[in-house]
């Protein structure tokens, strides 16, 4: 049986290395330990779904294609870990940019729960018993509008960003670290 609960990630500066526009696969480098926590996530029966924002394609530096031809590399290389993402949603928008044919804002750029909202409907997700992991303020807002619970982590823009946090939401050194916190959580709840 497929699980309800999911661990939504930010990408750039949370799974990988931050690097600005990102969209090749030889500027893809894992942050330390990110791999085996996607592992740990999917062995402890979470959906591990990929949230980010891509204002990149909205810039005309590179286009969706670019973006999936990444993600499908990501892919092959978590396989060599045992370990996969369930889905990747990403927000190809940008608020200084044109969003559609009607001009109209989308609802999907982070801190906007579109991406999140999407996810749950096209995978039947429990919000409340999920988490997202990211870097910034935003994903840590999108979280909340979403419903789900937060977490920051210090890779990428976190170190910067923790000092703009409330007070209630959890902060880690990296996603490992996180997802070791989580999957304890959860251990411990079905043991009750």
């Amino acid at each position: 049986m497929a699980s309800n609960r999911a661990v939504f990630l930010d990408r750039d500066g949370t799974i990988n290395v931050e690097r600005e526009f990102l969209h090749r696969s030889e500027e893809f480098h894992f942050i330390p330990g990110a791999a085996q926590a996607i592992r740990l996530l999917k062995d402890a029966g979470f959906r591990v779904i990929v949230v980010t924002n891509q204002s990149g394609i909205a810039r005309g530096y590179f286009d969706e294609n670019a973006v999936d031809r990444l993600h499908r590399y990501i892919d092959g290389e978590l396989s060599r870990f045992g370990s996969s993402i369930d889905a990747y949603y990403f927000c190809p928008h940008h608020p200084e940019y044109k969003s559609d044919d009607n001009g109209e804002a989308c609802s999907c750029r982070k801190p906007l729960p579109g991406m999140l909202l999407q996810a749950a409907a096209d995978f039947s997700l429990d919000l409340p018993a999920s988490f997202i992991i990211g870097d910034k303020l935003a994903d840590v807002q999108a979280g909340l509008n979403a419903g789900c619970r937060p977490i920051l982590v210090r890779t990428g823009y976190g170190v910067v960003e923790a000092a703009r946090l409330p007070a209630d939401v959890p902060v880690y050194d990296d996603l490992l670290e996180a997802v070791k916190a989580i999957v304890e959580e959860a251990g411990n709840k079905a043991e009750d």
